[in-house]
Protein backbone atom coordinates (compact mmCIF):
# COMPACT_ATOMS: atom_id res chain seq x y z
CA UNK A 1 0.00 0.00 0.00
CA UNK A 2 1.54 3.37 -0.51
CA UNK A 3 2.21 5.72 2.05
CA UNK A 4 0.11 8.21 0.90
CA UNK A 5 -2.83 6.23 0.34
CA UNK A 6 -5.60 8.97 1.17
CA UNK A 7 -5.49 11.49 -1.92
CA UNK A 8 -7.56 14.91 -1.25
CA UNK A 9 -8.53 16.78 -4.55
CA UNK A 10 -10.12 19.95 -3.87
CA UNK A 11 -10.76 22.63 -6.58
CA UNK A 12 -11.49 26.38 -4.87
CA UNK A 13 -13.75 28.97 -5.41
CA UNK A 14 -13.96 30.56 -8.44
CA UNK A 15 -15.92 34.22 -7.60
CA UNK A 16 -19.91 33.92 -8.53
CA UNK A 17 -20.47 37.68 -9.85
CA UNK A 18 -19.44 36.77 -12.72
CA UNK A 19 -21.10 36.35 -16.37
CA UNK A 20 -19.43 33.23 -16.40
CA UNK A 21 -20.51 31.54 -13.03
CA UNK A 22 -24.50 31.37 -14.52
CA UNK A 23 -24.68 31.75 -10.66
CA UNK A 24 -28.06 33.75 -10.28
CA UNK A 25 -30.04 31.23 -13.42
CA UNK A 26 -28.85 28.24 -11.57
CA UNK A 27 -30.85 29.11 -8.20
CA UNK A 28 -34.11 28.59 -10.64
CA UNK A 29 -32.66 24.92 -11.06
CA UNK A 30 -31.77 23.84 -7.87
CA UNK A 31 -27.95 23.85 -8.87
CA UNK A 32 -25.00 25.08 -7.46
CA UNK A 33 -22.40 24.79 -10.38
CA UNK A 34 -22.20 25.17 -13.87
CA UNK A 35 -20.12 22.58 -14.72
CA UNK A 36 -17.61 20.25 -12.76
CA UNK A 37 -13.51 20.23 -12.46
CA UNK A 38 -12.44 18.33 -15.23
CA UNK A 39 -9.46 18.68 -14.70
CA UNK A 40 -9.20 17.06 -11.56
CA UNK A 41 -11.66 14.18 -12.38
CA UNK A 42 -9.19 13.84 -15.52
CA UNK A 43 -5.93 13.64 -13.22
CA UNK A 44 -7.95 11.33 -10.91
CA UNK A 45 -8.47 8.72 -13.17
CA UNK A 46 -4.08 8.55 -13.62
CA UNK A 47 -4.13 7.01 -9.94
CA UNK A 48 -3.42 3.19 -9.50
CA UNK A 49 -6.67 1.67 -8.03
CA UNK A 50 -5.06 0.89 -4.29
CA UNK A 51 -4.94 4.98 -3.73
CA UNK A 52 -8.18 6.46 -1.88
CA UNK A 53 -9.41 9.52 -3.62
CA UNK A 54 -12.00 12.05 -2.33
CA UNK A 55 -13.20 15.42 -4.58
CA UNK A 56 -13.80 18.39 -2.83
CA UNK A 57 -15.21 21.01 -5.24
CA UNK A 58 -15.41 24.22 -3.00
CA UNK A 59 -18.17 25.46 -5.44
CA UNK A 60 -20.86 23.18 -4.27
CA UNK A 61 -19.61 22.35 -0.70
CA UNK A 62 -17.10 23.25 2.11
CA UNK A 63 -13.82 22.06 2.56
CA UNK A 64 -13.73 20.76 5.99
CA UNK A 65 -10.97 20.25 8.41
CA UNK A 66 -11.98 16.77 8.25
CA UNK A 67 -10.88 16.25 5.27
CA UNK A 68 -7.73 17.86 5.17
CA UNK A 69 -6.90 15.46 8.37
CA UNK A 70 -8.04 12.45 6.37
CA UNK A 71 -6.03 13.36 3.66
CA UNK A 72 -2.40 12.00 3.35
CA UNK A 73 -1.79 14.34 0.35
CA UNK A 74 -4.01 17.18 -0.81
CA UNK A 75 -3.98 17.67 -5.02
CA UNK A 76 -5.30 21.44 -5.61
CA UNK A 77 -6.05 22.66 -9.31
CA UNK A 78 -6.78 25.94 -10.17
CA UNK A 79 -7.34 29.19 -12.52
CA UNK A 80 -5.88 32.68 -12.22
CA UNK A 81 -9.00 34.14 -11.03
CA UNK A 82 -9.63 31.16 -8.57
CA UNK A 83 -5.80 32.07 -6.41
CA UNK A 84 -7.26 33.77 -3.51
CA UNK A 85 -9.50 31.11 -2.58
CA UNK A 86 -6.68 28.56 -3.41
CA UNK A 87 -4.13 30.60 -0.86
CA UNK A 88 -6.52 29.78 1.55
CA UNK A 89 -6.92 26.18 0.93
CA UNK A 90 -2.85 26.44 1.19
CA UNK A 91 -2.43 28.36 4.16
CA UNK A 92 -5.27 25.79 5.99
CA UNK A 93 -3.22 22.35 4.71
CA UNK A 94 0.46 23.78 5.97
CA UNK A 95 -1.48 25.23 9.26
CA UNK A 96 -2.44 20.94 9.71
CA UNK A 97 0.92 19.82 8.49
CA UNK A 98 -0.80 18.01 5.28
CA UNK A 99 1.64 17.82 1.69
CA UNK A 100 0.26 20.35 -1.11
CA UNK A 101 0.27 19.57 -4.69
CA UNK A 102 -0.27 21.97 -6.68
CA UNK A 103 -1.39 21.97 -10.88
CA UNK A 104 -3.33 23.85 -13.16
CA UNK A 105 -3.30 27.29 -15.16
CA UNK A 106 -2.58 29.34 -12.28
CA UNK A 107 0.66 27.47 -11.17
CA UNK A 108 1.71 26.94 -14.42
CA UNK A 109 2.04 30.72 -15.45
CA UNK A 110 2.53 32.38 -12.06
CA UNK A 111 4.35 29.74 -9.59
CA UNK A 112 6.69 32.18 -8.49
CA UNK A 113 3.94 34.17 -6.81
CA UNK A 114 2.52 31.20 -4.80
CA UNK A 115 3.77 30.53 -1.54
CA UNK A 116 3.07 26.82 0.74
CA UNK A 117 3.31 24.33 -2.30
CA UNK A 118 5.54 21.47 -1.53
CA UNK A 119 5.45 20.00 -5.04
CA UNK A 120 4.22 21.90 -8.43
CA UNK A 121 3.18 19.60 -11.30
CA UNK A 122 3.02 21.62 -14.08
CA UNK A 123 1.24 21.15 -17.65
CA UNK A 124 -0.24 17.97 -18.67
CA UNK A 125 0.22 15.10 -16.44
CA UNK A 126 -0.38 11.89 -17.88
CA UNK A 127 3.06 10.77 -18.60
CA UNK A 128 4.23 12.80 -15.59
CA UNK A 129 1.86 12.23 -12.86
CA UNK A 130 3.32 7.93 -11.92
CA UNK A 131 6.94 9.07 -11.87
CA UNK A 132 6.56 11.96 -9.08
CA UNK A 133 3.76 9.47 -7.74
CA UNK A 134 6.82 7.12 -7.27
CA UNK A 135 9.14 9.72 -6.22
CA UNK A 136 6.58 10.78 -3.03
CA UNK A 137 6.24 7.18 -2.39
CA UNK A 138 10.22 6.71 -2.26
CA UNK A 139 10.61 10.45 -0.37
CA UNK A 140 12.56 12.11 -3.27
CA UNK A 141 10.20 13.78 -4.81
CA UNK A 142 11.29 17.44 -6.08
CA UNK A 143 9.96 20.62 -5.89
CA UNK A 144 9.02 21.28 -9.27
CA UNK A 145 7.70 18.77 -12.29
CA UNK A 146 8.20 20.88 -15.38
CA UNK A 147 6.15 20.98 -18.31
CA UNK A 148 6.87 17.97 -20.34
CA UNK A 149 6.18 17.24 -23.86
CA UNK A 150 2.65 17.07 -25.25
CA UNK A 151 1.20 14.05 -24.71
CA UNK A 152 -1.05 11.55 -26.29
CA UNK A 153 -4.84 11.64 -25.17
CA UNK A 154 -6.29 9.26 -27.88
CA UNK A 155 -6.76 6.38 -25.22
CA UNK A 156 -6.81 8.30 -22.28
CA UNK A 157 -8.56 6.91 -19.35
CA UNK A 158 -11.98 8.07 -18.35
CA UNK A 159 -12.80 10.68 -16.10
CA UNK A 160 -13.77 9.44 -12.74
CA UNK A 161 -17.39 10.97 -13.10
CA UNK A 162 -17.71 8.92 -9.98
CA UNK A 163 -16.67 11.25 -7.32
CA UNK A 164 -19.00 14.11 -8.35
CA UNK A 165 -22.05 14.74 -6.81
CA UNK A 166 -23.58 14.97 -10.05
CA UNK A 167 -27.00 17.17 -8.77
CA UNK A 168 -24.96 19.56 -7.89
CA UNK A 169 -24.26 20.83 -11.40
CA UNK A 170 -25.85 22.30 -14.34
CA UNK A 171 -24.00 20.63 -16.80
CA UNK A 172 -21.46 18.05 -17.06
CA UNK A 173 -17.74 18.07 -19.17
CA UNK A 174 -15.92 16.41 -21.26
CA UNK A 175 -12.57 16.88 -23.50
CA UNK A 176 -12.17 15.66 -27.15
CA UNK A 177 -8.91 18.05 -27.94
CA UNK A 178 -6.24 19.73 -27.13
CA UNK A 179 -4.48 22.73 -28.91
CA UNK A 180 -5.65 25.05 -31.61
CA UNK A 181 -3.92 26.13 -35.07
CA UNK A 182 -4.72 29.17 -34.90
CA UNK A 183 -1.96 32.10 -32.78
CA UNK A 184 -4.30 35.06 -31.05
CA UNK A 185 -1.91 36.95 -29.80
CA UNK A 186 -4.14 37.36 -26.37
CA UNK A 187 -4.38 33.66 -26.03
CA UNK A 188 -2.00 31.57 -24.06
CA UNK A 189 -4.03 28.04 -25.36
CA UNK A 190 -1.92 27.64 -28.25
CA UNK A 191 1.39 28.46 -26.11
CA UNK A 192 0.68 26.24 -23.29
CA UNK A 193 -1.12 22.97 -25.32
CA UNK A 194 0.24 23.62 -29.19
CA UNK A 195 -0.60 24.25 -32.51
CA UNK A 196 -1.60 20.98 -33.43
CA UNK A 197 -4.67 19.93 -32.06
CA UNK A 198 -4.59 15.99 -30.30
CA UNK A 199 -7.33 14.72 -30.32
CA UNK A 200 -9.06 11.41 -28.11
CA UNK A 201 -10.33 8.82 -30.28
CA UNK A 202 -14.09 8.08 -30.97
CA UNK A 203 -14.47 5.10 -28.96
CA UNK A 204 -12.61 6.88 -26.07
CA UNK A 205 -15.39 9.80 -26.02
CA UNK A 206 -18.38 7.46 -26.42
CA UNK A 207 -16.78 5.38 -22.87
CA UNK A 208 -16.80 9.01 -21.98
CA UNK A 209 -20.70 9.53 -22.50
CA UNK A 210 -21.56 6.04 -21.71
CA UNK A 211 -19.72 6.62 -18.17
CA UNK A 212 -21.76 9.85 -17.62
CA UNK A 213 -24.94 7.86 -18.65
CA UNK A 214 -24.40 5.11 -16.14
CA UNK A 215 -23.99 7.64 -13.71
CA UNK A 216 -27.32 8.77 -14.45
CA UNK A 217 -26.32 11.98 -15.84
CA UNK A 218 -29.19 13.92 -18.34
CA UNK A 219 -29.11 16.93 -20.15
CA UNK A 220 -26.39 19.20 -21.44
CA UNK A 221 -22.85 18.28 -21.93
CA UNK A 222 -19.70 21.10 -22.78
CA UNK A 223 -17.06 19.34 -24.56
CA UNK A 224 -14.25 21.87 -23.78
CA UNK A 225 -12.02 22.08 -26.29
CA UNK A 226 -10.90 25.25 -27.06
CA UNK A 227 -11.33 24.85 -30.45
CA UNK A 228 -13.69 21.73 -31.23
CA UNK A 229 -12.85 21.61 -35.39
CA UNK A 230 -9.48 22.28 -34.63
CA UNK A 231 -8.42 19.24 -36.63
CA UNK A 232 -12.34 19.24 -38.54
CA UNK A 233 -11.71 16.27 -40.75
CA UNK A 234 -11.49 13.70 -37.85
CA UNK A 235 -14.37 15.42 -35.84
CA UNK A 236 -16.76 15.38 -39.43
CA UNK A 237 -15.12 11.32 -40.11
CA UNK A 238 -15.00 9.94 -36.69
CA UNK A 239 -16.20 11.71 -33.84
CA UNK A 240 -19.97 13.32 -34.99
CA UNK A 241 -21.23 9.64 -36.28
CA UNK A 242 -20.08 8.14 -33.32
CA UNK A 243 -21.94 10.73 -31.23
CA UNK A 244 -24.86 10.51 -33.39
CA UNK A 245 -25.16 6.84 -33.15
CA UNK A 246 -24.74 6.50 -29.61
CA UNK A 247 -27.22 9.38 -29.05
CA UNK A 248 -30.12 7.83 -31.32
CA UNK A 249 -29.32 4.10 -29.01
CA UNK A 250 -29.97 6.10 -26.29
CA UNK A 251 -32.61 8.27 -27.00
CA UNK A 252 -30.57 11.34 -27.10
CA UNK A 253 -30.30 11.93 -23.47
CA UNK A 254 -27.33 14.86 -23.89
CA UNK A 255 -27.56 18.05 -25.88
CA UNK A 256 -23.71 19.33 -26.24
CA UNK A 257 -22.06 22.58 -26.81
CA UNK A 258 -18.84 23.51 -27.21
CA UNK A 259 -16.10 26.03 -28.39
CA UNK A 260 -15.34 26.37 -32.07
CA UNK A 261 -13.85 28.73 -34.23
CA UNK A 262 -15.51 30.81 -36.80
CA UNK A 263 -14.84 28.92 -39.91
CA UNK A 264 -17.33 26.21 -38.83
CA UNK A 265 -19.89 28.03 -40.92
CA UNK A 266 -18.35 27.50 -44.26
CA UNK A 267 -18.96 23.98 -43.97
CA UNK A 268 -22.55 22.91 -44.00
CA UNK A 269 -21.68 19.04 -43.68
CA UNK A 270 -20.55 20.09 -40.53
CA UNK A 271 -22.98 22.05 -39.50
CA UNK A 272 -25.50 19.39 -40.34
CA UNK A 273 -23.44 16.13 -38.32
CA UNK A 274 -22.80 18.73 -35.27
CA UNK A 275 -27.14 19.12 -35.52
CA UNK A 276 -27.67 15.38 -35.98
CA UNK A 277 -25.61 13.96 -33.07
CA UNK A 278 -27.08 17.05 -30.56
CA UNK A 279 -25.48 19.96 -30.87
CA UNK A 280 -26.94 23.05 -29.85
CA UNK A 281 -24.97 25.85 -29.18
CA UNK A 282 -21.17 26.86 -29.92
CA UNK A 283 -18.97 29.51 -28.24
CA UNK A 284 -17.17 31.48 -30.82
CA UNK A 285 -14.80 34.66 -30.53
CA UNK A 286 -15.66 37.21 -32.26
CA UNK A 287 -13.69 39.87 -30.25
CA UNK A 288 -14.44 42.58 -32.56
CA UNK A 289 -15.88 43.75 -35.66
CA UNK A 290 -12.90 46.29 -36.62
CA UNK A 291 -10.74 44.76 -38.87
CA UNK A 292 -7.87 46.82 -38.18
CA UNK A 293 -8.21 44.96 -34.21
CA UNK A 294 -8.66 41.35 -35.62
CA UNK A 295 -5.32 42.27 -37.79
CA UNK A 296 -3.65 43.54 -34.20
CA UNK A 297 -4.45 40.46 -32.91
CA UNK A 298 -3.52 37.28 -35.05
CA UNK A 299 -7.62 36.70 -35.20
CA UNK A 300 -6.82 35.81 -38.96
CA UNK A 301 -9.69 33.29 -39.22
CA UNK A 302 -11.95 35.80 -38.54
CA UNK A 303 -10.33 37.88 -41.08
CA UNK A 304 -11.43 35.30 -43.99
CA UNK A 305 -15.20 35.99 -43.95
CA UNK A 306 -18.23 37.73 -43.33
CA UNK A 307 -18.67 37.33 -39.36
CA UNK A 308 -22.18 38.51 -39.04
CA UNK A 309 -23.53 36.33 -42.26
CA UNK A 310 -21.32 33.46 -40.49
CA UNK A 311 -23.47 33.74 -37.55
CA UNK A 312 -26.57 34.05 -38.95
CA UNK A 313 -25.74 30.88 -41.17
CA UNK A 314 -24.66 28.73 -37.75
CA UNK A 315 -27.94 29.81 -36.02
CA UNK A 316 -30.23 28.80 -39.34
CA UNK A 317 -28.61 24.83 -39.18
CA UNK A 318 -30.35 25.07 -35.37
CA UNK A 319 -27.37 26.22 -33.76
CA UNK A 320 -27.10 29.54 -30.99
CA UNK A 321 -24.05 31.46 -31.02
CA UNK A 322 -22.74 32.59 -27.61
CA UNK A 323 -20.02 34.85 -28.58
CA UNK A 324 -16.78 36.57 -26.92
CA UNK A 325 -16.33 40.16 -27.12
CA UNK A 326 -13.07 42.52 -26.58
CA UNK A 327 -12.54 46.08 -26.28
CA UNK A 328 -9.22 47.67 -25.45
CA UNK A 329 -7.26 46.74 -28.86
CA UNK A 330 -4.37 49.48 -29.80
CA UNK A 331 -6.48 49.88 -32.87
CA UNK A 332 -9.93 50.44 -31.26
CA UNK A 333 -11.62 53.99 -31.91
CA UNK A 334 -14.06 55.62 -30.51
CA UNK A 335 -16.58 54.19 -32.05
CA UNK A 336 -15.96 51.22 -31.54
CA UNK A 337 -18.17 50.65 -28.95
CA UNK A 338 -21.18 51.80 -30.80
CA UNK A 339 -19.83 49.23 -33.29
CA UNK A 340 -19.78 46.36 -30.92
CA UNK A 341 -23.23 46.90 -29.94
CA UNK A 342 -24.60 47.25 -33.39
CA UNK A 343 -23.09 43.64 -34.31
CA UNK A 344 -23.92 41.80 -30.82
CA UNK A 345 -28.10 43.54 -31.78
CA UNK A 346 -28.28 42.79 -35.42
CA UNK A 347 -26.74 39.06 -35.50
CA UNK A 348 -28.81 38.13 -32.53
CA UNK A 349 -26.49 36.80 -29.83
CA UNK A 350 -28.38 36.49 -26.59
CA UNK A 351 -25.47 35.43 -24.84
CA UNK A 352 -22.58 37.64 -25.51
CA UNK A 353 -19.78 38.14 -23.48
CA UNK A 354 -17.64 41.21 -23.49
CA UNK A 355 -14.69 42.08 -21.38
CA UNK A 356 -11.83 44.60 -21.32
CA UNK A 357 -8.49 43.12 -23.00
CA UNK A 358 -6.31 41.62 -20.66
CA UNK A 359 -3.29 40.64 -20.78
CA UNK A 360 -1.78 36.92 -19.05
CA UNK A 361 0.92 35.65 -18.44
CA UNK A 362 2.65 33.66 -21.10
CA UNK A 363 0.79 34.97 -24.09
CA UNK A 364 2.54 36.97 -26.99
CA UNK A 365 -0.06 40.18 -25.98
CA UNK A 366 2.09 40.06 -22.57
CA UNK A 367 5.63 39.95 -24.02
CA UNK A 368 4.88 42.47 -26.49
CA UNK A 369 3.54 45.27 -23.87
CA UNK A 370 5.94 44.26 -21.53
CA UNK A 371 8.82 45.18 -23.53
CA UNK A 372 7.33 48.30 -24.28
CA UNK A 373 6.90 48.81 -20.93
CA UNK A 374 3.34 49.03 -20.33
CA UNK A 375 2.24 46.31 -18.15
CA UNK A 376 0.53 47.43 -14.81
CA UNK A 377 0.29 44.73 -12.84
CA UNK A 378 -1.23 41.29 -12.75
CA UNK A 379 -4.30 39.85 -14.41
CA UNK A 380 -7.50 38.53 -11.87
CA UNK A 381 -8.45 36.04 -14.40
CA UNK A 382 -11.84 37.59 -14.84
CA UNK A 383 -12.28 39.05 -18.45
CA UNK A 384 -15.94 39.96 -17.68
CA UNK A 385 -17.59 43.22 -16.15
CA UNK A 386 -14.27 44.00 -14.77
CA UNK A 387 -13.71 47.88 -14.97
CA UNK A 388 -10.02 48.10 -15.02
CA UNK A 389 -7.18 46.48 -17.27
CA UNK A 390 -3.52 45.15 -16.32
CA UNK A 391 -1.73 46.91 -19.65
CA UNK A 392 -1.31 50.65 -20.21
CA UNK A 393 -4.02 51.23 -23.12
CA UNK A 394 -3.43 53.48 -26.17
CA UNK A 395 -7.18 54.76 -25.35
CA UNK A 396 -7.70 56.68 -22.95
CA UNK A 397 -8.47 54.84 -19.64
CA UNK A 398 -11.46 56.94 -18.78
CA UNK A 399 -12.98 56.64 -22.35
CA UNK A 400 -12.38 52.98 -22.46
CA UNK A 401 -13.98 52.08 -19.07
CA UNK A 402 -16.89 54.57 -19.57
CA UNK A 403 -17.24 53.31 -23.53
CA UNK A 404 -17.29 49.95 -22.09
CA UNK A 405 -20.13 50.68 -19.35
CA UNK A 406 -21.79 51.57 -22.44
CA UNK A 407 -21.24 48.52 -24.11
CA UNK A 408 -22.82 46.58 -21.16
CA UNK A 409 -25.59 48.83 -19.94
CA UNK A 410 -27.16 48.54 -23.34
CA UNK A 411 -26.98 44.76 -24.26
CA UNK A 412 -28.33 44.30 -21.08
CA UNK A 413 -30.16 47.04 -20.34
CA UNK A 414 -32.47 47.47 -17.15
CA UNK A 415 -35.49 46.74 -18.95
CA UNK A 416 -33.56 43.65 -20.60
CA UNK A 417 -35.55 44.97 -24.06
CA UNK A 418 -32.61 44.49 -25.88
CA UNK A 419 -31.49 40.91 -24.48
CA UNK A 420 -35.26 39.71 -25.40
CA UNK A 421 -35.12 40.88 -28.79
CA UNK A 422 -31.90 39.30 -29.67
CA UNK A 423 -33.65 35.81 -28.37
CA UNK A 424 -36.64 36.89 -30.64
CA UNK A 425 -34.62 37.02 -33.82
CA UNK A 426 -32.70 34.21 -32.94
CA UNK A 427 -35.45 31.74 -32.65
CA UNK A 428 -36.62 33.20 -36.42
CA UNK A 429 -33.35 33.21 -37.94
CA UNK A 430 -33.93 29.18 -36.92
CA UNK A 431 -34.83 26.97 -39.40
CA UNK A 432 -33.14 23.61 -37.96
CA UNK A 433 -35.35 23.72 -34.73
CA UNK A 434 -35.83 19.67 -34.05
CA UNK A 435 -32.51 19.68 -32.44
CA UNK A 436 -32.68 22.84 -30.62
CA UNK A 437 -35.70 21.61 -28.34
CA UNK A 438 -35.78 20.16 -25.34
CA UNK A 439 -38.13 17.44 -23.49
CA UNK A 440 -40.63 19.71 -20.98
CA UNK A 441 -40.21 17.00 -17.70
CA UNK A 442 -41.89 17.25 -14.38
CA UNK A 443 -38.74 19.20 -13.20
CA UNK A 444 -39.09 21.62 -16.28
CA UNK A 445 -42.77 22.85 -15.56
CA UNK A 446 -41.62 23.37 -11.92
CA UNK A 447 -38.68 25.33 -13.18
CA UNK A 448 -41.23 27.62 -15.18
CA UNK A 449 -43.59 28.14 -12.12
CA UNK A 450 -40.89 29.05 -10.38
CA UNK A 451 -39.77 31.25 -13.00
CA UNK A 452 -43.36 32.37 -13.21
CA UNK A 453 -43.59 33.35 -9.87
CA UNK A 454 -40.45 35.52 -9.64
CA UNK A 455 -39.51 37.12 -12.93
CA UNK A 456 -42.84 39.20 -13.94
CA UNK A 457 -42.12 41.06 -10.51
CA UNK A 458 -38.73 42.20 -12.19
CA UNK A 459 -37.76 45.83 -13.65
CA UNK A 460 -37.97 43.65 -16.72
CA UNK A 461 -40.84 41.69 -16.09
CA UNK A 462 -43.44 43.02 -18.93
CA UNK A 463 -40.39 42.71 -21.25
CA UNK A 464 -40.37 38.64 -19.97
CA UNK A 465 -43.71 38.28 -20.63
CA UNK A 466 -43.77 39.80 -23.79
CA UNK A 467 -40.99 37.41 -24.96
CA UNK A 468 -43.05 34.36 -23.27
CA UNK A 469 -46.21 34.94 -25.18
CA UNK A 470 -44.34 36.03 -28.71
CA UNK A 471 -42.80 32.51 -28.93
CA UNK A 472 -45.55 30.65 -27.06
CA UNK A 473 -47.47 31.76 -30.39
CA UNK A 474 -44.76 31.56 -33.01
CA UNK A 475 -42.22 29.17 -31.93
CA UNK A 476 -44.43 26.90 -29.76
CA UNK A 477 -41.76 23.73 -30.68
CA UNK A 478 -38.60 25.46 -28.63
CA UNK A 479 -40.82 27.14 -25.69
CA UNK A 480 -38.89 24.86 -23.70
CA UNK A 481 -35.56 26.98 -24.77
CA UNK A 482 -37.74 30.56 -24.56
CA UNK A 483 -37.89 29.74 -20.54
CA UNK A 484 -34.19 28.70 -20.48
CA UNK A 485 -33.28 31.99 -22.16
CA UNK A 486 -35.56 34.12 -19.60
CA UNK A 487 -33.98 32.37 -16.82
CA UNK A 488 -30.31 33.26 -18.31
CA UNK A 489 -31.42 36.71 -18.98
CA UNK A 490 -31.97 36.96 -14.94
CA UNK A 491 -28.20 36.45 -14.88
CA UNK A 492 -26.89 38.77 -17.27
CA UNK A 493 -29.33 41.56 -15.77
CA UNK A 494 -28.41 40.95 -12.42
CA UNK A 495 -24.81 40.95 -12.64
CA UNK A 496 -24.58 43.89 -15.37
CA UNK A 497 -26.91 46.07 -13.00
CA UNK A 498 -25.11 45.15 -9.73
CA UNK A 499 -21.86 45.89 -11.68
CA UNK A 500 -23.27 49.30 -12.66
CA UNK A 501 -24.39 50.12 -9.61
CA UNK A 502 -21.55 49.02 -7.52
CA UNK A 503 -19.56 51.33 -9.87
CA UNK A 504 -21.96 54.09 -9.10
CA UNK A 505 -21.76 53.76 -5.14
CA UNK A 506 -17.70 53.53 -6.03
CA UNK A 507 -17.67 57.11 -7.25
CA UNK A 508 -20.26 58.41 -4.20
CA UNK A 509 -17.83 56.80 -1.86
CA UNK A 510 -14.79 58.80 -3.74
CA UNK A 511 -17.17 61.76 -3.94
CA UNK A 512 -18.29 61.85 0.03
CA UNK A 513 -14.46 61.59 1.04
CA UNK A 514 -13.05 64.35 -0.93
CA UNK A 515 -15.85 66.80 0.21
CA UNK A 516 -14.32 65.78 4.02
CA UNK A 517 -10.43 66.46 2.79
CA UNK A 518 -12.15 69.73 1.54
CA UNK A 519 -14.05 70.55 4.88
CA UNK A 520 -10.62 69.70 6.65
CA UNK A 521 -8.52 72.35 4.93
CA UNK A 522 -11.71 74.87 4.94
CA UNK A 523 -11.41 74.73 8.41
CA UNK A 524 -7.64 74.27 9.06
CA UNK A 525 -7.04 77.66 7.11
CA UNK A 526 -9.69 79.27 9.76
CA UNK A 527 -8.17 77.90 12.93
CA UNK A 528 -6.97 80.82 15.50
CA UNK A 529 -4.79 80.57 18.21
CA UNK A 530 -6.70 79.66 21.64
CA UNK A 531 -9.71 80.03 19.81
CA UNK A 532 -13.20 78.71 20.68
CA UNK A 533 -14.07 78.70 17.53
CA UNK A 534 -12.03 75.62 17.07
CA UNK A 535 -13.68 73.15 19.49
CA UNK A 536 -16.83 73.82 17.45
CA UNK A 537 -15.18 73.37 14.11
CA UNK A 538 -14.03 69.79 15.64
CA UNK A 539 -16.98 68.72 16.83
CA UNK A 540 -18.99 69.91 13.41
CA UNK A 541 -15.96 67.93 11.67
CA UNK A 542 -16.86 64.83 14.09
CA UNK A 543 -20.53 65.25 13.38
CA UNK A 544 -19.34 65.58 9.45
CA UNK A 545 -17.33 62.48 9.48
CA UNK A 546 -20.05 60.12 11.24
CA UNK A 547 -22.87 61.52 8.71
CA UNK A 548 -20.61 61.08 5.65
CA UNK A 549 -19.96 56.96 6.83
CA UNK A 550 -23.36 56.26 7.63
CA UNK A 551 -24.37 57.74 4.22
CA UNK A 552 -21.66 55.57 2.59
CA UNK A 553 -22.67 52.28 4.61
CA UNK A 554 -26.18 53.18 3.25
CA UNK A 555 -25.02 52.77 0.03
CA UNK A 556 -23.07 49.88 0.18
CA UNK A 557 -25.91 48.02 1.64
CA UNK A 558 -27.92 48.41 -1.35
CA UNK A 559 -25.54 46.60 -3.56
CA UNK A 560 -26.21 42.69 -3.66
CA UNK A 561 -24.18 40.82 -1.11
CA UNK A 562 -21.65 39.11 -3.63
CA UNK A 563 -21.04 42.42 -5.05
CA UNK A 564 -19.74 44.61 -1.92
CA UNK A 565 -16.20 42.90 -0.74
CA UNK A 566 -14.23 45.89 -2.95
CA UNK A 567 -16.69 48.30 -1.36
CA UNK A 568 -16.31 47.80 1.63
CA UNK A 569 -12.56 46.96 1.53
CA UNK A 570 -12.74 50.62 0.50
CA UNK A 571 -15.18 52.18 2.76
CA UNK A 572 -12.97 51.37 5.54
CA UNK A 573 -9.63 52.49 3.90
CA UNK A 574 -11.75 55.77 3.43
CA UNK A 575 -13.15 55.37 7.47
CA UNK A 576 -9.33 55.07 8.96
CA UNK A 577 -8.64 57.95 6.24
CA UNK A 578 -11.16 59.96 7.80
CA UNK A 579 -9.48 59.28 11.13
CA UNK A 580 -6.32 60.35 10.05
CA UNK A 581 -7.21 63.27 8.87
CA UNK A 582 -9.64 64.15 12.10
CA UNK A 583 -6.68 63.32 14.58
CA UNK A 584 -4.22 65.76 12.66
CA UNK A 585 -6.73 68.15 12.43
CA UNK A 586 -7.38 68.10 16.52
CA UNK A 587 -3.49 68.64 17.11
CA UNK A 588 -3.59 71.25 15.21
CA UNK A 589 -6.86 72.97 16.81
CA UNK A 590 -6.99 71.73 20.22
CA UNK A 591 -3.02 71.79 21.58
CA UNK A 592 -2.41 69.76 24.84
CA UNK A 593 -2.12 72.33 27.89
CA UNK A 594 0.99 73.59 28.91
Amino acid sequence: MPNYQNILMVYPEVPSNTYWSFKYALKFIHKKSSMPPLGLLTVAALFPPDYHLKLVDMNIESLCDEDIEWADAVFISAMIVQKESMQSVITRCKQMHTKVVLGGPYANSNREEIEGVDHFVLGEVEETLQPFLSDLENGVAKEIYPLPPHPDISKAPTPRFDLLKMDAYGSMAVQYSRGCPFHCEFCDIWVIYGNTPRLKSADTMVAEMEALYQQGWRGPVFLVDDNFIGNKKRAKAELLPALKQWQEAHGHPFHFFTEASINMASDDDLLALMREAGFNEVFIGIETPDREGLKETGKVQNLKTDMGEAVRHIQKHGIEVMAGFIVGFDNDKPDIFERQIRFIQRNAIPKAMIGLLVALPGTKLYQRLKSEGRILGSSIGNNTHVLSTNFKTVMDGDRLKEGYKKILANIYDFRLKKYFERCNRLFDNMEYTEYFQRQIKLQEVKIFIKSLLRQPFTPYGWQYLKFLGRNFLKHREVFGEAVSMGITGHHFHTITQETLKKEKTASILEEKYHYFVGLVNQYSKSLMTNSIDNIDYAAKLWKKRVKLLKEMQHKINKIHIDFREDLNSRYMEISKQMRELMNTFEQKALPAPK
